[in-house]
């Protein structure tokens, strides 16, 4: 393996909210702030060159860090897609809204409880209210519910307002899809330039890099940037296969994947890169972004938060997606900028755990309402203002994963009876779902569906990169206990 040039201080999310001005008083106030959250597609937190990373390209990204709040501890409820896009619409945790992929986890959101969403509950207040990019989750009655939620929609072949001719143009068909990230970045812009003068807006733009890396998902220009590029290799990379895993993970998908796509140096320099090619053009629609408020004239009065729905292994623990409760899976960046913030109080870091969950409840907050009893998720808006009474704050996050290949696969192909293969795989030891907690020092979690349960525990202070498991150490016992104790008192209130 070999050893980081780079200096990353651990982190999870990256939201850049500048909160120090004051909140709104109530909905209805003339001076809401407008809102434009963006998130991008299985970007790992370390992916940014405001992380530590010289090898990547993302000078806007890292402008809007400078100007905002940067969180080192925040991490995903859950890391794999669609229940951590439901997680930050929501503010709930996965084991309590179950939307996911795989049974018994794979609810349908219904109407009722998508009208608590973020973007709902804006709406609902006044606020012009758009999405662009990948929407990734299940929505009962989702074309007339989203056009329920939504002014502005593009998502898929799904776009309105029909009839409106930017828009039109840049889906036309022969843009090629290597322009994708570039395609969204033009939705962006015509949101902006369609948006009326006196009402707030609030814009979500899911970008579908950096998770794809074929040719097709390529912008060529950018490709140029990084073709011969020697990338930086994390230390808990590994070469074939990891031996050190348990063995029930080799029932996951990102074992037999890390095989495939990331197992030598070869393969894992070409995804390296071919993600940083992604980053970068992603990096360049932040720049429009913010060139476009300030010719609006409606930065000084914009809250920009820049975050990911998932972070990536590449080959770290020899695995290669995601899912998977270690850090390089579980870890976000997470940015928050507000224009409203005087020049001089900005650009600073926060150590406070943070959880995607909070994403949704902070949005509602830094927009004056109410945030619904149903958001588990805490409001931010404190820590973001300097004036959050830190000993009343949490001292843990709850991490899950309820999602099993198997399943997945045996859905794709109509398996017949979902709940018996369900009941086989645990009754089998072929489960890995699991959940834990991740204090600011030591990580947690346990495969509890295994017989006898799986646990794992690192001290994060002393290995980052989580090699060496304290499970069994006698030292440790007291802290294993108090760990257990704490997941399973974060895993009751997250379903109360």
């Amino acid at each position: 393996m070999k050893q980081s040039p780079f200096p990353l201080k651990p982190f999870a999310m990256l939201v850049v909210f500048a909160l120090a001005a004051p909140l709104a008083s109530h909905a209805g106030s003339e001076n809401r702030p407008n809102i434009v959250f963006l998130m991008t597609d299985d970007q790992r937190w370390d992916t940014l060159g405001c992380y530590g990373r010289t090898d990547v390209i993302t000078p806007n990204i890292d402008k809007l860090a400078t100007q905002g709040v940067i969180f080192d501890n925040a991490y995903y409820a859950v890391a794999i897609c669609m229940p951590s896009r439901a997680t930050i619409f929501t503010g709930r945790y996965f084991s309590d809204h179950q939307s996911g992929f795989t049974y018994p986890y794979n609810r349908t959101l219904s109407v009722a409880e998508f009208s608590d969403s973020y973007p709902a509950r804006l709406r609902a207040s006044g606020y012009r209210t758009g999405f662009v990019g990948k929407f990734g989750i299940r929505l009962e009655n989702w074309s007339n519910t989203a056009r329920e939620h939504f002014d502005f929609f593009v998502v898929g072949g799904t776009r309105w307002p029909e009839d409106d001719p930017g828009l039109n143009h840049i889906y036309r068909r022969d843009r090629p899809r290597e322009e994708r990230t570039l395609k969204k970045g033009d939705a962006m812009i015509r949101f902006l330039e369609t948006q009326p003068e006196g009402q707030p807006f609030c814009l979500s733009i899911s970008f579908d890099a950096v998770k794809n890396d074929r040719d097709q998902d390529m912008y060529a220009p950018h490709v140029e940037i990084f073709k011969d590029k020697q990338m930086w290799v994390p230390e808990n990379w590994v070469e074939g296969r990891n031996e050190r895993l348990p063995k029930v993970l080799d029932h996951c998908r990102g074992t037999y994947l890390h095989v495939a796509r990331t197992s030598t140096p070869e393969l894992y320099q070409k995804l390296a890169r071919r993600f940083a090619t992604q980053g970068y053009t992603v990096d360049t629609q932040v720049g429009r972004l913010m060139a476009k408020l300030e010719e609006m004239d409606v930065l000084d009065n914009t809250i920009v938060i820049y975050t990911s729905d998932n972070g990536r292994f590449h080959g770290s623990q020899g695995l290669y997606d995601k899912a998977i409760l270690y850090d390089e899976s579980m870890k976000a960046p997470l940015i928050v900028f507000d224009g409203r913030v005087d020049k001089k109080s900005r650009g600073r870091r926060e150590d406070a755990m943070v959880s995607s969950a909070d994403v949704a409840p902070t949005i509602l907050s830094l927009a004056g309402e109410k945030v619904p009893e149903s958001m588990r998720g805490r409001d931010l808006c404190g820590i973001l203002a300097g004036s959050q009474d830190m000993a009343q704050w949490r001292d843990a996050v709850l991490m899950e994963n309820l999602f099993l290949q198997e399943i997945h696969s045996a859905g794709v192909k109509k398996h017949e009876d979902i709940p018996g293969l369900n009941s086989e795989i645990i009754a089998n030891n072929r489960s890995y779902r699991s959940r834990g907690v991740r204090t600011e020092r030591y990580k947690y979690f346990i495969y509890f569906e295994h017989d006898p349960v799986i646990e794992e525990l690192y001290d994060l202070k002393a290995d980052p990169y989580e090699q060496d498991n304290l499970v069994n150490n006698p030292e440790h016992a007291e802290l294993l206990k108090k760990l257990r104790k704490r997941t399973d008192e974060l895993h009751a209130d997250a379903i109360r």
